[in-house]
């Protein structure tokens, strides 16, 4: 039997908010006198908003109570909301995106997106694709982050289909071992190196449904 759904993360796979979320880290090392950098970012791929927090503070060696942690992650995310409404629109939609979600509707296939942002809805909104997703989960919704597998089996879940007939694609180390834990054929965007623990790796996502019918049938 086929796949019978696909699951997206959401960061990286359907749109590119990395340079948000480093302008909005960037912004809250500066008020920290933490140094950040592109690099460092990198190194926040797939982390949770308080898994990335902890790795600003501890670069920076900066000891804060428990209680301040909360709201100066909410200051970051109040940043990072505040570039995505004054500069984010559909030119975001990372490129194969649009049609490839429309052929997996006229084919019946089921998608959803497991993010690790709490922002996932408000994105997919302001891209104008909260309609093409039968469901949604992201870090609100669960209570383990990647690489543990619940957010991928919430998803899988919520639009009623089993792990092992759902592809899942992810741009991040950390989201593959989800994908994989979760027991889904794994698609990794971008490098393959890092992204090696994937069952298939593509470069873009632009790839993805020129291969549609090829991952169909190694999926079985």
């Amino acid at each position: 039997m086929k796949y019978q759904a696909v699951i997206f993360d959401l960061d990286g796979v359907i749109t590119d908010t990395a340079k948000f979320h480093y302008l909005g880290w960037k912004k809250l090392a500066d008020e920290l006198g933490v140094t950040f950098n592109e690099e460092m970012n990198e190194d926040l791929k797939g982390v949770s908003r308080m898994g990335s927090l902890e790795y600003l503070l501890e670069r920076g060696n900066v000891d804060m109570p428990e209680v301040e942690k909360l709201v100066v992650a909410n200051k970051k995310n109040d940043f990072y909301i505040q570039m995505l409404e004054e500069q984010m629109d559909k030119s975001d939609i990372l490129d194969g995106v649009v049609v490839l979600l429309k052929e997996l509707r006229n084919s019946g296939v089921k998608t959803a997106i497991a993010s690790a942002s709490k922002n996932a809805t408000f994105v997919l909104r302001k891209l104008g694709l909260l309609e093409s997703f039968d469901y949604i989960v992201d870090a609100a919704a669960v209570e383990h982050p990647k690489p543990h597998p619940e957010t991928f089996l919430a998803a899988a879940e919520g639009i009623g289909v089993l792990p092992g007939k759902c592809i899942a694609v992810e741009d991040a180390q950390v989201g593959v071992q989800a994908i994989k834990a979760a027991g889904m054929f794994a698609v990794g965007v971008g490098d393959t190196e890092i992204l090696k623990e994937a069952d298939l790796n593509i470069s873009c996502m632009a790839e993805f449904q020129n291969i549609l019918n090829e991952m169909n049938e190694v999926a079985v």
